[in-house]
C-alpha cells in the first residue's frame, strides 16, 4: 500500500494542472485574449486561427507537494519524505489538471462595428483535494490513532472532458467603454464527481465482553460518486472502440449544457484602464449514460473470530474475507442510481488595472513623454486578479505585469504571480507577426525551468493565427 501511495503522489506531481492564464489576459495583440475577456479591446479587423494550432494550452500546479520534494537526492529515504509531506499538507491542498486544444477560432468586424468571434475547443478539467486523514490511515495505519475520527468527507474530486462551441460579440460603446458577451454550448463526453461526502472511521478499545482488543467503526458514512459517459464504455472492446465512442459525443452527442462569458474594458482616462470578466457562468445537464454510486450506513467490526479445525477434519480453509465482504455490503450497501443531475461549471473571474505610457506609432518609436491622444500605448504596467470556484472554496491569484510593444510586429508581457502554488512565479509571453501570420508563446514559472521537478506549477500556451489589421 505504501508503494501504491508513492506512485499516486508522483503521478499527481507530474500531471497536475491549473487554469489561470495570467499572461494571456489583457494581451490585446493576441486574438485569444478575447477568450479570457469578451469585452477586451480588439486591435485587428479580422482573425483566423490556424485549425488545431491556434491555441495549445497546458497549465499545471500542485499546491502542497512537488516531484522534487519526494524524489530529491539526500541522506533521508523516500518513506521519510512522504511521511513528512503527508503531515505538512492540509485537506484544502489540491491537485488539478486542465488542458485545452482549440479546433477552430475566427473573428471579424462587421459594418456596425460589432466584432464577432466564434470557434470550437476541447477541454479537460480535473481537480482532487488531498484527503489528509485517509492518507495518514493508509500510510501509518490506525494502531497509533485510537479514538481519532478519520474524516471521509475529505474525499472531493471532479473531472470533465468536453467540447465547447462558442460565439461572441464585442462592441465599443464609447471612447471609454467596450463590452462583450460570449455564448457557449457544452457537449460533455465524460464526467465524474464525488463531492459533499460525509462520515468517519474510528478505532476504539473493544468491549470486555466482545473478546477483541479493538473495534473499528464506520459512522454515518455517506459517499457518492456521480458519472456520465462511463457506463457505456465498460462494454466496449479495445481502445479503438472507446476512442470512437468518445469522439462521437464531441459533436453534440454527449450531455449538453449552456453557459455565458461576460466582460468589459473601461478607459478611466487616457492612461488608466480597468477590465473584468466572468467566464463559464453556466451548467451541464447530465441525462444520458448516467450512473452514480452511493455507499451509506454504519458498521462496526469487532474482529474476525479465527477457527482452527482439528487435524483430519478435512476442512482446511474458511471464507473469512468473503464473509466480511458480504457483511459490509449488507450494512453499508452500494446503491447504483440512474437519476439525471446538473453540474455547474467552475466560474472564473478576472480583473485587471493597467497604467499605459508612451504613445505607440507604426514605426515603433516611442514618444515617452506623450501620455495622451492615441490609446495604444507602447508600455503598460498593472495588476491582475484571478479566481475560480472550486468544490471546497474559491482559489485566487494575484499578478503584477509589464507589457511592452517593442516594434509594430513584436510585443512582450512579463508577469509575477502569487497563487496557491508559489510566491515566486515569473512568466513571459511573446507575440510576433510575420506579415499576416501571428505566432505567440507564453510560459510561467521560468525560474524553475532549470529543474522542473521543483516547480509546483508550470504553464505553456502557444498558437498561430492569421491577423488582418485595421
Amino acid at each position: 500500500m505504501q508503494h501504491f501511495l508513492t506512485i499516486i503522489i508522483f503521478l499527481l506531481g507530474v500531471f497536475a494542472f491549473a487554469q489561470n492564464k495570467q499572461i494571456l489576459y489583457g494581451f490585446d495583440d493576441i486574438p485569444q485574449s478575447l477568450m479570457l475577456n469578451p469585452g477586451n479591446n480588439v486591435l485587428q479587423k479580422k482573425h483566423y486561427g490556424i485549425p488545431l494550432l491556434s491555441q495549445i494550452h497546458f497549465n499545471g500546479g500542485s499546491s502542497g507537494v512537488s516531484v522534487y520534494d519526494i524524489f530529491k537526492d539526500g541522506n533521508d529515504n523516500i518513506n521519510d519524505r512522504i511521511t513528512k509531506k503527508i503531515f505538512e499538507m492540509k485537506n484544502t491542498d489540491f491537485f488539478t489538471a486542465t488542458q485545452q486544444l482549440e479546433l477552430i477560432n475566427f473573428g471579424w468586424r462587421a459594418k456596425n462595428e460589432i466584432y464577432f468571434s466564434a470557434g470550437i475547443y476541447q477541454e479537460f478539467d480535473f481537480i482532487t483535494y488531498f484527503p489528509r486523514d485517509l492518507a495518514i490511515l493508509t500510510w501509518e495505519g490506525n494502531g497509533d490513532y485510537l479514538d481519532y475520527q478519520f474524516d471521509l468527507g475529505e474525499i472531493s474530486t471532479t473531472g470533465d472532458f468536453m467540447t465547447v462551441y462558442h460565439v461572441g460579440l464585442n462592441k465599443k460603446i464609447s471612447e471609454k467603454l467596450t463590452v462583450g458577451v460570449r455564448l457557449k454550448f457544452y457537449s460533455s463526453m465524460f464526467s465524474f464527481r464525488s463531492v459533499n461526502n460525509a462520515g468517519t472511521f474510528v478505532t476504539r478499545l473493544g468491549d470486555e465482553n466482545s473478546g477483541n482488543i479493538y473495534e473499528h467503526t464506520l459512522e454515518n458514512a455517506d459517499v457518492t460518486v456521480e458519472t456520465s459517459g462511463y457506463a457505456s464504455l465498460r462494454d466496449l472492446d479495445g481502445a479503438g472502440q472507446v476512442t470512437s465512442e468518445i469522439l462521437g459525443r464531441a459533436f453534440f452527442g454527449g450531455n449538453l449544457g449552456v453557459g455565458v462569458d461576460l466582460g468589459f474594458t473601461y478607459n478611466i482616462n487616457e492612461v488608466w484602464k480597468l477590465s473584468a470578466s466572468a467566464l463559464d457562468v453556466g451548467a451541464i445537464f447530465h441525462t444520458k449514460d448516467v450512473e452514480s454510486y452511493r455507499a451509506h450506513g454504519n458498521y462496526t467490526l469487532d474482529g474476525i473470530n479465527l477457527i482452527f479445525p482439528a487435524i483430519g477434519d478435512g476442512e482446511s480453509t474458511f471464507p473469512y474475507y468473503d464473509d466480511l465482504e458480504d457483511e459490509l455490503e449488507r450494512e453499508i450497501p452500494i446503491d447504483t442510481i440512474y437519476n439525471s443531475y446538473t453540474q455547474f461549471r467552475p466560474v472564473k473571474l478576472n480583473m485587471g488595472l493597467s497604467y499605459g505610457f508612451g504613445r505607440f506609432n507604426a514605426s515603433g518609436a516611442c514618444d515617452c513623454l506623450n501620455m495622451g491622444g492615441d490609446k495604444l500605448h507602447k508600455q503598460s504596467v498593472g495588476l491582475q486578479f484571478y479566481s475560480i470556484k472550486r468544490p471546497k472554496r474559491w482559489q485566487a491569484a494575484g499578478t503584477l505585469f509589464y507589457h511592452r510593444r517593442i516594434t509594430d510586429f513584436l510585443s512582450a508581457k512579463a508577469t509575477y504571480t502569487v497563487d496557491s502554488y508559489s510566491y515566486s512565479n515569473v512568466g513571459l509571453g511573446i507575440s510576433a507577426d510575420y506579415g499576416k501570420l501571428n505566432f505567440y508563446i507564453a510560459a510561467d514559472n521560468l525560474i524553475k525551468y532549470s529543474n522542473l521537478a521543483k516547480a509546483k506549477s508550470v504553464s505553456l500556451q502557444l498558437g498561430f493565427n492569421i491577423i488582418i489589421d485595421e
